[in-house]
């Protein structure tokens, strides 16, 4: 599939548009997810003890937002695609306030964004299915740009094979239905093609 097929390209945010300082073998560790996605094991956590884990993951969160850096290419990336009338989505498991901070800091605009508080989460495709009907989108007119399992998976289950992902790690990823490519240069390449 090239860019003139593709009427909407679909971002993570963290780790995929900003590079982030995420440890997140730690952050699981302190909150003791057992191998549960964060989101859904702090949802189903009883109170004190639901509140004082949302507290350590927005500590977690709010530092990380702090030293964001802006990928190289992205702001081109989304230039090119907005000359050419593909629409772009950011969907992100992380917080509004956070995904503000991002946006307004490295001035990036998206024609839709959606955030943790929609109670849409990936790994689910829900997020992805609720885009692409804000886009009035088929899930074949679109692809995902993400750079993790989770981001396959909800781009999976919402349908969407086009899945780009970005690391310089392609064998973690043997196996999976997916493109991985090393940045964003290369990825706009491939969506100019």
């Amino acid at each position: 599939m090239t860019s003139q097929r593709i009427k909407a390209v679909l971002f993570d945010m963290d780790g995929t548009v900003v590079d982030v300082p995420y440890n997140w073998r730690e952050i699981k560790e302190k909150l003791e997810t057992r191998g549960v996605p964060i989101l859904e094991y702090l949802s189903g956590l009883e109170e004190p003890e639901c509140s004082r884990k949302w507290k350590i993951l927005t500590g977690y969160e709010d530092e990380a937002t702090a030293r964001a850096g802006l990928k190289d290419g992205i702001v081109e990336l989304l230039e090119f695609l907005a000359e050419r009338g593909i629409k772009t989505a950011l969907i992100t498991n992380n917080s509004e306030k956070n995904t503000r901070v991002i946006l307004d800091k490295f001035k990036l605009r998206f024609n839709h964004v959606l955030f943790r508080e929609s109670g849409l989460w990936k790994p689910s495709g829900a997020p992805f299915r609720a885009v692409l009907q804000v886009f009035g989108l088929e899930p074949d007119e679109c692809c995902v740009v993400g750079d993790s399992p989770i981001d396959i998976r909800a781009a999976e289950e919402a349908g969407i094979r086009l899945i780009f992902i970005l690391s310089n790690e392609p064998g973690k990823f043997s196996g999976s239905a997916v493109e991985v490519l090393p940045d964003i240069r290369a990825l706009r390449m491939r969506l100019g093609e």
